[in-house]
């Protein structure tokens, strides 16, 4: 074990709702350090635990001062999580991963809500990004995780990969709410970062070896079906997350949001509109505030040269965004730019120039590189 002094916010550590971050790294000296920077305003300690680094991913964290535990890696991230919160000794524990950057707007109100006497957890908003640097807002999902937690409450991390609190019973009593002018912003998943990492080649090491369990979780048959996606082997993502839905089916269980988010965005890419219709009303009927699938289904006609039809769709998924339901993945746009832009393609296979243009220009002002927008915005002055 390697130690260092406590992380102090002005000098003192404070005794009322002193906030610990928990990480488990390996080789991070890439993306680490904007981690760190990002949570000094914040919280009061840091523990780290490393599984194994060979860079300067200790070095680094030496800087900030943080303590840095090593732990043999047993191939469960909840066991190392795990041992990364019994070190802690904050009121409140924040986990973050080293590719992620936490941004506290209101530093007042983070620590307002933490005195809560009847919250347990709080869900912070992720910002997930993807595709190509640099990152952009307008290329990203949207979710909230649980990741502020009060410590000594006996929560814990399960799951070897994909690790998650086991929480259900806090959320079932109504101890968890959202932590306001605090977000999570992800770039675990951009390319440079995968490619860096050979995440893919890892999680289905792993996930693979998971399934290979009795009685293994339908999460398991999911998560192998989105690294087939992220690996661009869409006809075997499409078999892996039928299967996950089978599987959920078969313990008379509805299948979560995101296995038929999953679905039909892999049926849209491999063009089966057929295949997705009428098949997506199910899922919206199950799921009738998830935007994401509202627009999927607006894409569906819009393929299918049902174009009055697909207005009325993407009309509808604007109305869904202004709401911003909580409690979905969410593709940044479906609610807002995307839509727009969607619409104006249908106004012009209608042969309606104004409000082909009128889309398009709302599509711009949400998103303002949209470059398809800009063209045919061009085309039609």
């Amino acid at each position: 074990m390697i130690g260092c002094n406590v992380w102090l916010r002005g000098g003192i550590m404070q005794k009322d709702f002193s906030v610990s971050l928990c990480m488990i790294v390996r080789n991070e000296e890439e993306w680490l350090e904007r981690c760190l920077t990002s949570v000094q305003r914040v919280v009061d300690e840091v523990v780290i635990v490393d599984t194994g680094s060979t860079d300067k991913t200790k070095e680094i964290c030496r800087r900030y001062p943080a303590k840095v535990y090593d732990f043999a890696w047993t191939e469960s991230f909840a066991e190392a999580r795990n041992f990364s919160i019994e070190r802690a000794s904050g009121e409140w524990i924040l986990w973050l991963d080293a590719d992620e950057e936490l941004r506290v707007e209101n530093i007042q109100e983070f620590r307002k809500a933490l005195q809560s006497v009847e919250k347990n957890l709080f869900l912070l908003p992720l910002v997930n990004y993807y595709g190509k640097l640099p990152a952009d807002l307008n290329r990203a999902y949207l979710f909230a995780s649980h990741r502020l937690f009060r410590n000594h409450k006996g929560i814990k991390f399960i799951g070897n990969i994909h690790e998650y609190l086991d929480v259900d019973e806090i959320r079932k009593a109504g101890q968890a709410e959202i932590m306001p002018s605090t977000t999570i912003h992800h770039y675990g998943y951009m390319d440079y970062v995968t490619e860096a990492k050979e995440k893919n080649k890892r999680n289905l090491f792993m996930l693979e070896k998971e399934r290979k369990h009795p009685e293994y979780s339908p999460w398991i048959d999911y998560h192998i079906a989105s690294e087939y996606y992220r690996a661009k082997n869409y006809e075997e993502a499409f078999n892996q997350v039928n299967l996950s839905i089978g599987r959920f089916l078969g313990r008379k269980q509805i299948p979560p949001s995101l296995l038929y988010k999953l679905k039909y965005d892999i049926l849209i890419t491999l063009g089966s509109f057929e295949g997705a219709w009428p098949g997506i009303e199910k899922a919206i009927a199950l799921y009738p505030e998830y935007v994401d699938l509202h627009f999927y289904k607006g894409l569906i006609f819009f393929a299918r040269e049902m174009f009055a039809e697909a207005i009325l769709v993407f009309k509808h998924c604007l109305e869904l965004g202004k709401k911003q339901v909580q409690g979905y993945l969410t593709l940044v746009g479906c609610g807002g730019y995307q839509a727009w832009y969607f619409m104006g393609r249908c106004y012009e296979k209608l042969g309606n120039r104004k409000e082909a243009a009128n889309a398009y220009t709302q599509t711009v002002s949400q998103y303002p590189d949209h470059k398809e927008a800009q063209q045919r915005l061009l085309t039609l002055s």
